[in-house]
């Protein structure tokens, strides 16, 4: 909108006195400010989404990539490690994340109230527990130094491998240490042990580790969404859809061109195109169709993966009790998104 401001003019061999035309100058401007604030009432902010350095967050900048994300409505803000995400979310410096079901009870514990909005993938190999070259099973970490992010991600899955294994938590020495920060720690000889991810898990196992368990022994466990604060959700609906069509147009573009797909999305990870495909393979990515069961309709299967996730992070002494489940989901957004 814009504001056109008309003055009179004075007539000829007549002089405005001075005082009445600063006054109406100081009037013209105040309509103008009024009119102006009336054309940007409630202008829709830019989303911030944080993600850390995961595979699972790439067709995000996949979309960026290909500009079927409107850098108008969402901006992308990357971390090093998903503490570093849950830290940002915490103290209010993004509105929303890539973030890890388990840790998304944490928030939820603690009474920070994100909304999920998509199940962006679900695990199926590409969470790990490594060791040492000749290691062959997780007893033989008994007694050694094993990095773990500080996140729940990383204690639930070595809590889990444990568990399998018939170990405790006590039977390994915990060296907390982000994921960026681990490799460096193997090479070192500083740990001899990692619970970790990819890129990490590549360049772990070219320096010469061996995977002791993966994520496909706990299906549906190790599950990463999209979620949103809740005030931003109702303030922001319109880019909350822009982030969400931009998400799985590029899932669909990875279905129809993988290689250039991969080859795009292999740069930031710092991967061969046939590399990144290789760990992409690791992980399913929910269609749309899949979300809206899993976090829509009467029985919302995330609820589901949910109720036994928290009830094993419980008696893990990972959460200090389960939250309430259906509060936390949010299908509306997929709901509305046009065909």
């Amino acid at each position: 909108m814009t504001v056109t401001e008309r003055v009179a003019p004075a007539r000829p061999g007549r002089r405005l006195p001075a005082l009445a035309l600063t006054g109406a100058l100081v009037l013209a401007l105040m309509l103008a400010v009024t009119l102006l604030g009336g054309c940007f009432r409630d202008p829709q902010k830019m989303l911030r989404i944080g993600t850390n350095v995961w595979i699972g967050s790439e067709p995000l900048y996949l979309a960026r990539d290909l500009g079927q994300l409107d850098p108008k409505a969402v901006r992308l803000v990357e971390y090093p490690s998903a503490s570093e995400v849950l830290r940002a979310y915490r103290n209010q410096a993004i509105d929303g994340m890539v973030i890890s079901l388990d840790e998304l009870l944490g928030l939820a514990v603690d009474g920070l109230q994100p909304r999920v909005v998509l199940v962006a993938d679900i695990s199926h190999g590409a969470d790990v527990v490594v060791g040492r070259a000749g290691m062959r099973s997780m007893a033989d970490l008994r007694g050694r130094p094993v990095a773990v992010e500080g996140g729940a991600v990383g204690a639930l899955v070595l809590s889990r491998a444990l568990d399998l294994a018939g170990m405790h938590a006590g039977e390994v020495e915990v060296v907390h240490l982000d994921s960026n920060e681990q490799p460096d720690a193997f090479e070192q000889g500083r740990v001899d042990g990692a619970v970790t991810f990819d890129p990490y898990r590549t360049r772990l196992l070219a320096a010469g580790a061996t995977t002791l368990f993966d994520s496909s022994l706990i299906p549906g466990e190790i599950v990463d969404l999209v979620a949103i604060r809740a005030d931003v959700l109702e303030r922001q609906p319109a880019s909350v859809r822009a982030l969400l069509s931009g998400w799985f147009r590029a899932v669909d573009y990875i279905g129809r061109d993988p290689l250039d797909a991969a080859r795009r999305m292999g740069i930031r990870q710092q991967a061969s195109a046939e590399s990144f495909l290789a760990s992409l393979r690791l992980l399913h990515l929910p269609s749309r169709d899949e979300n809206k069961e899993m976090i829509g309709g009467p029985q919302p299967e995330l609820v589901a993966n949910a109720q036994r996730l928290a009830k094993l992070m419980v008696a893990a002494g990972l959460l200090r009790t389960a939250p309430g489940l259906d509060s936390l989901l949010a299908p509306g957004p997929l709901a509305e998104l046009p065909p």
